[in-house]
């Protein structure tokens, strides 16, 4: 079943403005049901880990779904405020038989998700998520809507956010940051609650930004969507690196010295020489996706390393992985996946490879990146009312040929429809820049046309 066919679940789990449908209590309750029930097959009680982000709703949204688990007879135990990466460590080394995080990630603060992950520390797979919805689609049916005012908060345990912390800093032994002058963005989101201390343990001068969420501000004109910010914050500080995050702090952008965005591409780039170099990359293979820019592929390829796409997704880059045993892969939106340290992307872990990457080289990110020489590249969201294929209308078919005919191999043309949001994401990437414009409008005028909102 594909993501425009589901009702629930999308790329990265349910996700929509909270208190409205898919996220109206009864709803969320029934998912606490469903997953709950789900769980009884392996465990009499099953333990479930809660963790959120720092949105208004991701109080009444934990306190809902509780409910739901422990009617269904699980034990729920909060990690409180922690990144979507915190969760998926935590249930896998502390024996949770699953994981629940509240959080939209990078969208803004008025929406709000659920993710699942398995007591493994992995996303649940989409079978198990598509069986687990057509529970919570029958008992939402069924039941009246549990007032989340009625209902009890749920208790953090802060001795869980102390054990990401110390697993962060095992998992980059010896990094000093002495001597360096990092600015950090913390989006206003999870990275804030944990950032703090991370930092301070590891030395340094690192300057926290956006580290006061109030529940409406997380991802507003900060973090990984807006790279820029914390590049001219770096500049203005004469710092030499930036680090941002978004509001889950799965994923990270860079910033160099000279008011430049270094993308999860770049980040991919030498994370890879790196593992090359010390005999770490199995097969010398890299996967990306679908999005990543063809100057990535090239710059690979310079260096004996072949790349790999798979569709955009963080859990789709892991299925490639795993099934080529890759020991590397991401997005050009910062997920980046380290199978021998986490079952997930990280931004946090992903900062702290890089930072020891950069200490152990002794060059700056921009000395390390300076030969990745990207394809002009533009992306345009339109926003839609209904995702049909987009192959079946022919107005929009007729575009996008006319696109991959004129381009061939000098460029690349990707239409798809986001996993998370009503948007359908046109990318041109071309040797010409007037082509590349002209193609994305085309297209994205004729989707407008057809199924704009």
């Amino acid at each position: 079943m594909s993501n425009s066919e589901r009702k629930l679940f999308g790329t990265d789990g349910i996700r929509g403005i909270a208190g409205e449908a898919p996220l109206d209590p009864k709803t969320i309750f029934a998912a606490g049901l469903a997953l709950g029930h789900s769980l009884r097959a392996a465990a009499a009680v099953p333990r479930v880990l809660l963790g959120r982000d720092t949105r208004v709703s991701s109080l009444w949204i934990a306190a809902t779904i509780a409910a739901g688990l422990r009617e269904a007879g699980a034990q729920v135990e909060s990690a409180g405020v922690v990144p979507t990466p915190a969760v998926a460590f935590l249930a896998r080394t502390h024996g949770f038989h699953a994981g629940v995080v509240i959080s939209a990630s990078h969208n803004p603060w008025h929406d709000n998700g659920i993710k699942l992950f398995g007591g493994d520390g992995f996303k649940l797979p989409d079978a198990v998520e598509l069986a687990i919805e057509e529970v919570i689609l029958h008992h939402a049916a069924r039941i009246a809507a549990p007032d989340p005012a009625a209902l009890p908060p749920v208790d953090d345990n802060a001795a869980l956010q102390g054990d990401y912390i110390q697993f962060l800093i095992d998992s980059v032994p010896g990094l000093d940051l002495a001597g360096q002058s990092i600015v950090a963005d913390c989006a206003n989101g999870a990275a804030a609650a944990i950032a703090p201390e991370l930092f301070r343990r590891l030395g340094g001068t690192v300057t926290l930004l956006n580290i006061e969420p109030d529940g409406r501000n997380i991802n507003a004109g900060c973090g990984a969507l807006h790279p820029r910010w914390v590049a001219s914050e770096v500049q203005a500080r004469g710092a030499s690196l930036g680090l941002t995050f978004d509001g889950d702090a799965d994923r990270c952008m860079l910033s160099g010295a000279h008011n430049n965005v270094i993308n999860g591409d770049a980040i991919l780039l030498v994370t890879a020489r790196d593992l090359k170099v010390r005999g770490l990359l199995t097969g010398d293979v890299v996967v990306a996706t679908t999005m990543s820019n063809m100057g990535l592929e090239a710059a690979l390829k310079r260096s004996g390393i072949s790349m790999l796409r798979a569709p955009v997704g963080d859990r789709y880059v892991l299925e490639q992985m795993q099934q080529h045993k890759a020991a590397l892969g991401g997005e050009q939106s910062g997920h980046i996946l380290f199978p021998h340290l986490a079952t997930t992307g990280d931004g946090l872990m992903t900062s702290l490879v890089v930072l020891n990457l950069i200490a152990r080289s002794g060059k700056t990110i921009d000395e390390l990146t300076a030969d990745l020489k990207v394809f002009p590249q533009v992306i345009v969201n339109v926003k839609v009312r209904e995702k049909k294929p987009l192959e079946a209308i022919p107005p929009i078919a007729a575009c996008i040929h006319a696109a991959e005919e004129e381009l061939k191999d000098a460029g690349r043309v990707v239409i798809r429809y986001s996993g998370t949001e009503p948007l359908a994401r046109v990318m041109i990437e071309a040797e010409s820049e007037e082509a590349m414009h002209r193609h994305a409008n085309a297209i994205a005028d004729a989707i407008r046309g057809e199924l704009g909102a």
